[in-house]
């Protein structure tokens, strides 16, 4: 090789090495770069370790809850086991409920209550001029065991009477139910209703010329309810037959039995209605009247009953509405002592209804009509003068309501009554008060 060649070989690897000392010069970094690395890395870092320790924190606090919510969630089902144990314990202690019912009455006839042609109870009427404490009551009620239901009420006013006293069974095989002890009558629509639940002041009158208000003795009552959609009750009783329309116990103390059957349901959502047919007969052992005449006999009575009920989609807070009528009939037959000791044979057809309509026209205030009316058979002329002569009258009652209820528990009620039962007339004003405190059973329909 040359010496040109040799020096061109020289010349070009010192340029090659010349020029890869400037691109290296070129391509290295700084310190200042490196610092800028290492703070960038340093930050970064720092960063990660900032989120890593919030979410530490955070998943500490999660458990830390869940453990408190774990603790709240054992500790409440602790306390509903311990609530369900006392309630299971209360289930089986009497509840104490008190009915206050009392009423001011003005009349424009100052004398005593009857009805021309029909013995009556001592219970009947609308009640004493001035002020008076009507039929208040105490009520108690429990579920003795798993198997039986007793109640008892005290009616006071101007004494203390056992009104309801009884055993039921708690839902008995297939429908069937038995209740024993002294309790309301179920026949009709009236006679199971305490009077504190009724629309109107006092009951209609064939309930005070038949039942004396409403049936209620010592006995037995088997119902049975049938397992269809449509409701179906049906039942018999059987009572010592003490009260009225009985008397004297007759029979060994089986003077009185009853059979009865209810059917109802809804229309719709806002409409409901029920319908029954009810017997009662009763054997009479001397059955008084206030002038010392006596009845000895049979008595027997058909009810039919009907009621139908409206709510606007079942709320009948604002707007509701009930239209209610009962017709009964009776045959009573036998022999009539009158106040000459004189007897008479004595057989008797006697009916009457009454139709009565409520609306609740606002919440609070509702207003109701009732119209009821007796008729009877004339009977021969030797019970003129005595208790059983009709006087050729039917018998008639009208009645308007107000009444206005602060709440389910209290109401005050404004009647007037047009009395017709007497040849004359009585105008009958009524301002009656009713109120329940204490543990109290919601009302049958």
């Amino acid at each position: 090789m040359g010496k040109t060649s040799r020096r061109s070989l020289v010349a070009m690897a010192i340029g090659l090495s010349l020029v890869h000392s400037i691109y290296a010069a070129e391509k290295a970094p700084s310190q200042k770069d490196i610092d800028q690395i290492r703070t960038e890395l340093k930050l970064l870092k720092e960063s990660y370790q900032a989120k890593i320790d919030e979410l530490e924190e955070r998943l500490a606090e999660a458990e830390q809850a869940n453990e408190e919510v774990s603790d709240k969630t054992d500790n409440l089902a602790i306390e509903l086991s311990q609530q369900g144990n006392q309630k299971a314990a209360n289930t089986f202690n009497p509840g104490l409920g008190v009915i206050l019912n009392g009423h001011a009455l003005s009349s424009s006839k100052n004398r005593d209550f009857q009805i021309p042609g029909y013995q009556l109870s001592d219970e009947t009427g609308p009640g004493a001029q001035g002020f008076e404490l009507g039929e208040s009551e105490v009520n108690l009620t429990a579920n003795i065991d798993d198997k039986f239901y007793g109640s008892v009420t005290l009616a006071f006013g101007e004494g203390v009477e056992v009104e309801e006293a009884y055993l039921q069974t708690i839902a008995l095989a297939q429908g069937f139910n038995l209740k024993a002890g002294r309790f309301f009558s179920n026949i009709g629509y009236l006679t199971s209703h305490h009077t504190h639940t009724d629309s109107f002041t006092e009951r209609p009158l064939p309930y005070e010329a038949f039942l004396g208000g409403q049936y209620t003795d010592d006995g037995i009552q088997l119902s049975w309810i049938a397992p269809t959609q449509l409701f179906w009750e049906t039942g018999f009783e059987l009572y010592r037959g003490e009260n009225f329309p009985a008397a004297g116990s007759a029979h060994q103390g089986q003077g009185v039995w009853t059979a009865f059957t209810h059917v109802g349901g809804d229309i719709n959502a806002s409409q409901s209605w029920r319908a029954g047919l009810s017997y009662l007969d009763a054997a009479v052992s001397d059955r008084q009247t206030p002038l010392g005449e006596s009845f000895s006999g049979d008595s027997e009575l058909w009810i039919a009953d009907f009621i139908w009920k409206w709510a606007p989609e079942g709320n009948g807070s604002i707007h509701n509405a009930q239209i209610q009528g009962e017709w009964m009939g009776r045959k009573e037959s036998g022999l009539f002592t009158d106040v000459n000791a004189l007897t008479h044979i004595y057989d008797a057809h006697q009916e009457g209804w009454y139709l009565q309509g409520v609306y609740q026209f606002m919440p609070q205030w509702r207003v109701g009509l009732r119209y009821a009316q007796l008729s009877s058979n004339n009977l021969p002329s030797e019970f003129a003068n005595t208790t059983l002569d009709n006087l050729n009258r039917d018998p008639q009652r009208t009645s308007l309501m107000l009444d206005w209820s602060n709440s389910e528990f209290s109401r005050f009620r404004l009647q007037y009554s047009q009395d017709k039962t007497q040849p004359e007339s009585d105008d009958i004003l009524t301002l009656q008060y009713i109120a329940a405190f204490g543990a109290h059973g919601g009302h049958s329909f």
